[in-house]
C-alpha cells in the first residue's frame, strides 16, 4: 500500500480564500466568506476575507472554491496496527456459532495475536497502511493507535514501531498508546496477575524508555482485567510520567470510569454501562467520554451510553472509529459521526466537536489539534458541502475536496480541487 508522501506534497503556504470557516467544529461559530493564512506550515491568521490584513496581500493565493474548511478530523481511539483479519469469524457468528466454537476453530483475539506476532514489521506496516488510507481520505490529520495485539514485549514493540512509521511516512500525527493490558495471552492462561506484573515491570519500562509510548490504556472488564489489576497498570504509568485512558463500562459496570477519573485519565471509552456516579467523577476530573458507535453497531448492542447524563454534567464527548478486527472493522470517521447522531441521538454540533476539539482533548493534544487558530500547525480539511450538517448526514459519500496535513496539501482522489494552486 502506497500512502501519499509528506515529502512530495505541495506547500499550503499562502492565503486560502473563497471559503467558509468552522474554527472549532461548532456551526454557531462559522465564519462565512472567510480567509485563512498559512505561513511556514502554520496558521498565521483567519477571519472574514474583508478583514484580511494588508500585510498578507502579496502571498500566494489558493482558491478554495467556496469549500467549508474545518480542523483536520481526529480519530482518538483506534487499534489500527495488527495482523490478519477476522471476517470468517464474523461469518461464523452470523451462522450461529458461539464464542467457544469460534475459539476451537482458532478464532477470537488469540487469532489476531498469533497473526500479529507472526507478521514482520514490514508486513504489519503494509497491512496497517491499507487501513489508514481511508481515514486519511476522509480528512483525518491526527489519530491514536493502540498496541495490545502483541501481548509480549517484542510484539508490542513491533506494533508501536509500525504506528510511529505510519505517522512519519504520510505526515499524519500519530499518538501511540500502550495497551499491553488488553487481553491475557495464551501462555499466561490462569495467571492474570503474573501477566500484569510483566506489563508493569518489564514491557512498559522498556517501551517507555524507547520513546514509543504517549499514553497507557487497559481493558477493565469481566473478560479483561479487574479494577485492582488496572490500578497496578495506572500506577506503573504514573512512575513513567505517562497519562492514562481506559476501556470502561462497555459490557458491564465495574466502576472503571470512576477509577479512570481518580487517575485524571485523558478519557474513558465505550461507556455503554456508565452510571451517574461515574459521569460525575469524569466531569470533576475533566476526563473525556469517547463513544464508539461502530462497536455498538457491530455487536448489535442495545444498551445506550448515558448521553443525557454526560450532557447534564458537562462531560466533553468525543466520537471515534475504534477500528479493530474483532468488534469494529470501521475505516470511516464520517460514518461514525452519522451513527453517533442516529444511534446515540447526538446533535450535529456535538458530533462535529466529537471528531475535532473533544477528540483532540482525548489525545491530550488540545493545544495542537482539533481547532483552527493562529500559531497552530496547518492541519485542516476542505469540504464540498453547502452546510456543515452534511458531514454527519451522508454515508457512503465522501465530500472531501482536499486536506492539509502538517502544512502540506493532499487533494482528495477524484476531487476537482486544483491542489491548492492559485
Amino acid at each position: 500500500m502506497i500512502l501519499p508522501s509528506i515529502r512530495t506534497a505541495p506547500s499550503a503556504d499562502g492565503v486560502w480564500h473563497s471559503c467558509h470557516l468552522l474554527p472549532d467544529g461548532d456551526p454557531a461559530h462559522a465564519i462565512r466568506d472567510g480567509a485563512l493564512v498559512v505561513q511556514d506550515g502554520r496558521i498565521a491568521w483567519l477571519g472574514t476575507a474583508a478583514a484580511l490584513p494588508r500585510a498578507f496581500a502579496g502571498l500566494t493565493r489558493h482558491d478554495a472554491g467556496q469549500a467549508w474548511i474545518t480542523p483536520g478530523l481526529v480519530d482518538c481511539h483506534t487499534h489500527l496496527v495488527y495482523g490478519g483479519q477476522r471476517a470468517d469469524e464474523f461469518a461464523m457468528r452470523l451462522a450461529g456459532a458461539d464464542y467457544a466454537e469460534i475459539a476451537r476453530a482458532g478464532g477470537g483475539i488469540v487469532s489476531t495475536v498469533r497473526a500479529t506476532r507472526e507478521a514482520t514489521e514490514d508486513e504489519l506496516f503494509a497491512q496497517s497502511a491499507a487501513r489508514l488510507q481511508p481515514l486519511l481520505a476522509e480528512g483525518v490529520t491526527a489519530l491514536e493507535i493502540k498496541s495490545g495485539y502483541g501481548l509480549s514485549l517484542e510484539a508490542e514493540r513491533k506494533q508501536l514501531r509500525v504506528a510511529r512509521r505510519l505517522g512519519e511516512a504520510c505526515g499524519v500525527s500519530v499518538h501511540t498508546t500502550f495497551l499491553g493490558a488488553h487481553a491475557l495471552p495464551p501462555e499466561y492462561a490462569g495467571r492474570a496477575d503474573d501477566y500484569i506484573a510483566l506489563v508493569c515491570d518489564t514491557m512498559l519500562p522498556a517501551l517507555a524508555a524507547e520513546g514509543l509510548v504517549d499514553a497507557v490504556d487497559a481493558f477493565c472488564e469481566s473478560i479483561g482485567f479487574s479494577p485492582a489489576q488496572t490500578e497496578r497498570v495506572f500506577a506503573a504509568a504514573a512512575r513513567h510520567g505517562l497519562p492514562v485512558k481506559l476501556h470502561a463500562e462497555q459490557l458491564s459496570n465495574l466502576g472503571g470510569a470512576a477509577l479512570a477519573a481518580r487517575h485524571r485519565a485523558l478519557s474513558a471509552d465505550h461507556l455503554e454501562h456508565l452510571d451517574e456516579a461515574g459521569v460525575a467523577a469524569m466531569a470533576e476530573a475533566g476526563t473525556v467520554a469517547v463513544l464508539l458507535p461502530g462497536a455498538y453497531y457491530f455487536l448489535r448492542d442495545t444498551h445506550l451510553p448515558p448521553i443525557d447524563a454526560l450532557r447534564r454534567h458537562g462531560v466533553p464527548i468525543a466520537v471515534s472509529t475504534d477500528h479493530n478486527p474483532g468488534t469494529s472493522p470501521v475505516t470511516s470517521l464520517l460514518l461514525m459521526m452519522n451513527m453517533a447522531c442516529t444511534l446515540f441521538r447526538m446533535t450535529v454540533p456535538e458530533a462535529l466537536a466529537g471528531v475535532t476539539v473533544h477528540a483532540a482533548r482525548a489525545l491530550g493534544a488540545a493545544d495542537r489539534h482539533g481547532l483552527l487558530a493562529p500559531g497552530r500547525v496547518a492541519d485542516f480539511a476542505l469540504w464540498r458541502i453547502g452546510t456543515p450538517a452534511e458531514l454527519a448526514y451522508w454515508f457512503g459519500r465522501n465530500p472531501l475536496a482536499a486536506v492539509v496535513r502538517q502544512g502540506r496539501v493532499f487533494p482528495a482522489a477524484g476531487a476537482d480541487f486544483n491542489g491548492g494552486r492559485p
